[in-house]
């Protein structure tokens, strides 16, 4: 019996043996058959998914290229920035060791931002790193844990040398899984200029790696440079990508900006805009002989407050009805045709003048007769009107297609996006074209963009050569010179070179004759200007409203002319001489002032004769004051930069008062040693002006946060 029953188990065991072993057998069948259809049946579809992977192709950004000031100085760089992290849930770092450590590890803090004290900064890591392991080990245990890895030590990120200072403190100088610390590399696009001819520069989209506004735009296939290629390589445990095909830099873009010019002009737009409660300002500097644009400004009242100006769009490169700065365009028309062959001739012109039906065009000045001269000193509507009436008044559209031939409608290319070219209307004889011709010769019934009338007078100032504009002059890569973008033409000559003396004449005696409409306000004994002045309404829904367009265009030196100068503002509550020709005039005496025309003041013959002797008791009110030197140097230095320059007088601006804490006092320092001090406190600088500091946004002592912005403003005298 009782062998019968162990007969029994014994078969029962081996049963259940053949089943378990052959469920192992079936098992094995299957991972060998898989094997088998993975290897052999889809081997051909599996390789084919493998050559995809591999061969699949990756596109690696390349490093844009940068734009360049005229002297090679940076206007848009590729900068990489750094936010400082702490992993409080790294494996090396213990309550322990960061008791060990935090009291030094505070104290440096608090030295790298002074926002926080010691104290303040031991209670902020202690109470965060708290937080965060609670919630990665939370108490309720059907909680889900949360994964906080990535802990910010500071807002603001970081420059390399502050990373670098940031990396030498002991604890975080250990390796990342003890100390947890790491930093992410964010690169940007920085202009270290900041606002200074931000919109000409232009902006690149969220991707940082193309163009979506001015020169970044228009020259983005340059700056982009090309993309290199990369394929993935099949490892031991991974698959990486190699790049096969390196990335190519961009091209650097040398432009014209002179960024001292730029500078003055910023500032000079600025203080007027502020000063006539003006809606907007445009103002372009442009080199005679070259074309070169050496400063572009673009001003606007700041919607969040109306006293301040931002970067507006290129209103320079936008069209308008110009007003009477046209009057000169038209001029040269009509010495070109031989309209007008005598300078000196009088024309009939009267106060008021009804022409072809339309409403009766007005002279605010008046007179019976006015020679051409005359005609463009004194901005006569009526004068201008029927020199172009008396040629073109048959044909109205025989006007837009002379200036046509001369060149006048031709874009400039000039690399900022949204440029427009000129709109002259085209209405024949029996559709009202020469009433609309009649306004048109002096400046209404036209949208012209003020950068297309500057390259027009420009052309004047060069003895009729029409140069054209350009923003950029060179492309290299890795400092070498790739390619050299010469000068060149819009028409070689656009008007004789007599009669490009005859319109300088006229636009000298705009600004010096007796009743020229500027001799108010840009005279200068330095620096001789000559220009016209340009009024035109702002249309508002079809209608003119009540704000004026006030508009200066001209050149400087007069005998030879290195600059030429447009400016244009909307709604200053002033004349056209009293707002733009001003800000043009006080551009060309601080370029005087600091030498930029070629004829440098001469501090140590000042208040002396031409003979080099000193003027007599007598004569000292007729001779030039001595200058006011400012400087923050020495006792010693600064009497002997007196005696070396042989300066009968001269003061200074005495040392700032020394502050114990808070946001250093700067005023009176220069520029480069005011920013200095500043910088190394922690703050970011910005500047409007030129020379020694003579105010500062944030008050000495006063307390502030690391990376917060200072505004210096600075002055010569």
């Amino acid at each position: 019996m009782a062998k019968a029953k162990k007969q029994n188990n014994k078969r029962h065991i081996l049963w259940r043996y053949m089943v378990v072993v052959g469920f192992m057998l079936l098992f094995s069948l299957a991972i060998v058959w898989n094997m088998f259809k993975l290897t052999v049946v889809q081997a051909p579809l599996w390789n084919k998914k493998a050559h995809t992977v591999l061969d699949s192709i990756m596109y690696t950004n390349p490093e844009r290229g940068k734009l360049l000031a005229d002297n090679g100085t940076e206007l848009a760089a590729n900068l990489e920035y750094y936010i400082a992290r702490v992993d409080w849930l790294s494996q090396g770092i213990s309550t322990d060791t960061l008791k060990k450590y935090i009291g030094p590890l505070c104290d440096s803090l608090a030295a790298f931002d002074s926002s926080r004290t010691p104290a303040q900064w031991r209670e902020k890591i202690t109470n965060d790193r708290q937080a965060i392991l609670d919630a990665a080990n939370p108490a309720d245990k059907k909680q889900k844990p949360r994964y906080k890895h990535s802990y910010r030590l500071f807002p603001q990120l970081l420059t390399h040398r502050e990373y670098e200072r940031l990396h030498s403190f002991p604890f975080f100088r250990k390796p990342k899984n003890e100390s947890g610390f790491y930093c992410e590399k964010v690169p940007l696009r920085k202009k270290p200029y900041g606002s200074m001819a931000a919109r000409s520069i232009g902006n690149l989209d969220s991707t940082r790696s193309h163009g979506i506004s001015g020169l970044e735009r228009a020259l983005d296939t340059l700056l982009y440079g090309k993309p290199g290629i990369a394929r993935h390589l099949q490892l031991t445990n991974a698959i990486v990508p190699v790049e096969s095909v390196p990335a190519v830099k961009g091209y650097d873009i040398t432009t014209t900006i002179n960024v001292q010019l730029q500078d003055i002009v910023e500032h000079e737009l600025n203080d007027m805009c502020i000063e006539t409660g003006a809606e907007w300002g445009t103002c372009v500097l442009m080199e005679v002989a070259t074309g070169d644009i050496k400063a572009i400004s673009n001003l606007k009242r700041s919607e969040d407050d109306p006293n301040v100006y931002v970067e507006g769009i290129n209103y320079a490169v936008l069209g308008f009805e110009p007003g009477s700065v046209v009057k000169t365009i038209s001029m040269m028309v009509a010495l070109e045709d031989g309209i007008v062959t005598d300078i000196e001739k009088p024309w009939v012109t009267g106060s008021s003048w009804a022409y072809a039906g339309g409403n009766p065009i007005t002279d605010s000045h008046g007179g019976a007769t006015r020679t051409a001269r005359q005609i463009i000193e004194t901005s006569s509507n009526i004068g201008m009107a029927k020199i172009i009436t008396q040629k073109y008044g048959s044909n109205p559209p025989a006007f837009k297609a002379r200036l046509e031939e001369m060149g006048f409608f031709e874009p400039f290319h000039l690399g900022i996006a949204g440029e427009q070219t000129p709109e002259f209307s085209n209405a024949d004889v029996k559709d009202g074209g020469r009433v609309v011709l009649s306004r048109q010769a002096y400046g209404y019934g036209t949208r012209i963009p003020p950068l297309c009338t500057l390259a027009m007078y420009n052309a004047i100032a060069n003895d009729g050569k029409y140069v054209r504009p350009r923003l950029f002059t060179k492309l290299s890569r890795e400092g070498e010179p790739d390619s050299i973008i010469p000068v060149t033409y819009i028409r070689k000559q656009v008007c004789s070179p007599e009669n490009a003396a005859k319109l300088r004449l006229m636009l000298h005696d705009v600004v010096w004759g007796d009743h020229g409409t500027a001799r108010h306000w840009v005279q200068d004994d330095n620096v001789e200007i000559a220009g016209k002045t340009g009024t035109a309404f702002e249309v508002v829904n079809g209608k003119y409203g009540a704000r004026k367009r006030l508009a200066f265009c001209g050149f400087f030196p007069y005998e030879k002319p290195k600059y030429s100068c447009i400016v244009l503002m909307l709604g200053a509550d002033r004349g056209a001489g009293a707002s733009s020709g001003l800000v043009m005039k006080n551009i060309a005496c601080k370029m005087y002032a600091h030498g930029l025309l070629g004829d440098a003041p001469d501090y140590a013959n000042a208040g002396k004769d031409k003979n080099g002797k000193k003027a007599d008791d007598k004569k000292k009110e007729d001779s030039k004051p001595y200058p006011t030197l400012f400087a923050s140097m020495g006792d010693s230095k600064n009497n002997r930069l007196q005696r070396s320059l042989n300066l009968g007088s001269a003061h200074r601006f005495a040392r700032p008062t020394r502050v114990e804490s808070g946001v250093p006092n700067v005023i009176g320092l220069d520029i480069r040693e005011a920013i200095r001090i500043l910088e190394k406190s922690g703050l970011r600088v910005s500047i409007s002006g030129s020379g020694m500091v003579v105010s500062q946004s944030l008050s000495a002592g006063s307390h502030f946060a690391r990376g917060e912005r200072i505004n210096l403003k600075l002055r010569n005298s």
